[in-house]
């Protein structure tokens, strides 16, 4: 499988983009909205975060507009929902369980979810 640089430079930033929105989601939850739990409140950051990524994904990205949006959808939903579950699990554990700082646990968690979505997404939901 061949790596096109310029394709992952646009996955970083695409990342980076949804990945802020998600941050800045979390924050909200917690400080403004006063949700209790930070699992809880990054799962709901998290469905904002992965809709950026997707549209990001679909139009930036990849450049695969002319595939049927819906299958895409299904599939990065599926990709997306199990990275999200595995995000919130690692946060409910580091921040909820171990009283560690969310920050911190988000960063970790963001790092193993970039290294399965790049892959994911290459080879199941945008490929050519």
């Amino acid at each position: 499988m061949r790596h096109d640089p310029a394709t992952i430079v646009r996955f970083l930033v695409n990342g980076v983009v949804a990945t802020a929105v998600h941050f800045s989601v979390l924050w909200l939850n917690l400080h403004v909205f006063g949700v209790p739990s930070f699992g809880l409140a990054n799962l709901f950051a998290a469905v904002v975060g992965i809709t950026t990524s997707f549209l990001g994904s679909r139009y930036f990205v990849f450049r695969a507009a002319s595939a049927p949006m819906h299958h895409q959808a299904w599939k990065f939903g599926l990709l997306y929902g199990a990275l999200a579950l595995m995000h919130g699990a690692v946060l409910y554990a580091w921040s909820d369980r171990l009283g560690l700082d969310y920050r911190i646990g988000f960063v970790l968690a963001t790092g193993i979810q970039v290294a399965c979505s790049y892959f994911g997404n290459k080879r199941l939901v945008f490929k050519p």
